[in-house]
């Protein structure tokens, strides 16, 4: 097992969410490649988007059907200017690679927020620290375990 999914099964025990990984021949980098390889709507895909707000790390949990509104993560945030910071500040933050990055188990705490979108699905898929390991989870248990923020993060559904 890949170091970085075991620290995700460790970071989840201690929060109160049993991870149980799934592996894909086929990479689950993108929301769209992640509902084809594991079968469920793309909307059901969790996308882990690390952003800066007024120069803080931040993080939004939004549905892989959802486009995030940047004005409405600043907002949430209590801050003005919203980034998207480069995949080496991501990985420094999370301690994972674009692509891989989970719900929790990051290198440092920051603020999550939950669009509340993924509420809309019993259950939903986020990755487990691999572009290629992904793990089922109920949003609202996610929500609560992370201490998120839930609130309207959506701009738009897309494709």
């Amino acid at each position: 097992m890949h170091r970085n999914v075991a620290a995700v099964i460790e970071a989840g025990r201690i929060i109160g969410i049993d991870v149980q990984p799934r592996e894909f021949t086929q990479s689950t980098r993108t929301a769209a490649e992640a509902a084809e390889a594991i079968g469920v709507h793309v909307g059901q895909i969790v996308k882990s988007l690390v952003f800066t707000v007024d120069d803080r790390p931040v993080l939004a949990l939004v549905g892989g059907d959802r486009q995030l509104d940047e004005k409405k993560l600043a907002a949430a945030a209590g801050g003005t200017v919203t980034r998207r910071p480069d995949a080496d500040l991501v990985r420094a933050v999370t301690g994972f690679p674009v692509g891989g990055v989970p719900p929790f188990g990051h290198s440092r705490a920051f603020p999550v927020f939950v669009d509340l979108g993924l509420l809309d699905h019993d259950e939903v898929w986020a990755a487990a620290g691999t572009p290629h390991v992904n793990f089922p989870v109920h949003p609202r248990q996610l929500a609560e375990a992370t201490g998120a923020t839930i609130t309207d993060l959506g701009r738009q559904p897309i494709g």
